[in-house]
């Protein structure tokens, strides 16, 4: 299985609520290849945009599965970064036309530095920006970007994204330890995001299982020592924490299997969810985790002992 499809969920998202999913990128095409990523190893490290599905065939799917299911907010987050998409742009376009739902982006900010980009971003109704550290070599060894990519060219294209978009913008830096879980690096990041004007700051730890096994969160201790760094230069009300697991909520349809593999390709989920969303539907989980692998579409690890099905393609 190549790639499972463009729509998924609606999931529960600490930040914008049950959320339609649409995975304009499939493959894990990306700019980046985390050490955290949740989608796991990158394996088509690239910048330059291309197309990946006609933007009539994302429209129509969208609209077809609002017609069926409920969700507050569509979102772009996909398998991969969702600005490498050439049709990006034209597909929101189409896209807020067909529906009354905002739409909003969850990118990795690395192609920011291109004038397309910050006009296509321009269109959506929230951003998300990651900005994991301002550090060159932490941001080096914690995305792993491509070879060419440019730091300082990226926070500029941020600030320039930042000063014209009128709509909501949010940030998003993901602690590991021993990486960006310091005092320098916390000042110098909450520094910079001050400089953009955010609603708001998200301050996030790994909660699902990431590429590389030895990532972990911080300490609370320091979790907390840099939310207060941030909160004093942000604001404690332009400060928020995404440390512990979504809530169970989800909007799938009765084909449970289907509508699990579809998302896990995103969005890994623990067993103990699924259990949960199969025993609200009269169904066995445990039938359900066994179709899942039987299938080829899952396979199970384990994260900070709790365990999660991952697609079978998972590198």
């Amino acid at each position: 299985m190549t790639s499972p499809g463009i729509v998924f969920g609606p999931v529960y998202s600490r930040r914008l609520g049950m959320s339609l999913g649409v995975n304009n990128v499939y493959d894990k095409y990306c700019s980046y290849s985390c050490i955290y990523c949740s989608a796991g190893h990158t394996t088509r490290l690239i910048i330059e945009r291309i197309k990946f599905y006609e933007p009539a065939d994302i429209v129509r799917e969208v609209v077809e599965a609002l017609r069926v299911k409920k969700a507050d907010i569509v979102t772009f987050v996909p398998n991969g970064e969702p600005t490498l998409d050439a049709n990006l742009g034209r597909t929101v376009e189409l896209l807020k036309k067909m529906i009354d739902k905002p739409v909003a982006i969850i990118t990795n900010s690395s192609l920011l530095y291109r004038d397309d980009v910050r006009a296509d971003l321009g269109l959506f109704d929230t951003v998300s920006l990651k900005i994991d550290t301002v550090s060159p070599d932490t941001w080096r060894r914690i995305n792993r970007p491509y070879p060419r990519l440019d730091l300082h060219e990226i926070l500029d294209g941020i600030r320039l994204f930042a000063k014209t978009y009128r709509g909501r913008l949010l940030t998003e830096t993901m602690l590991v330890e021993g990486y960006n879980d310091n005092i320098w690096e916390a000042e110098k990041t909450a520094s910079f995001i001050k400089t953009l004007g955010a609603d708001k700051a998200y301050i996030a730890t790994p909660i699902r299982p990431p590429a590389d096994e030895n990532v972990a969160p911080p300490s609370e201790e320091k979790i907390m020592m840099i939310h207060q760094v941030y909160a004093e230069k942000l604001g404690e009300d332009k400060t928020g924490l995404l440390i512990h697991p979504e809530k169970p909520l989800y909007g799938f349809t009765n084909n449970l299997v289907e509508e699990i593999a579809k998302t896990i390709y995103v969005h890994p989920i623990p067993l103990d969810y699924i259990y949960k969303l199969a025993e609200e539907k009269g169904l066995s989980g445990e039938k359900i985790v066994e179709e899942l692998v039987s299938r080829g579409y899952a396979k199970i690890i384990e994260y900070r002992g709790r365990r999660f099905a991952v697609p079978r393609v998972r590198r």
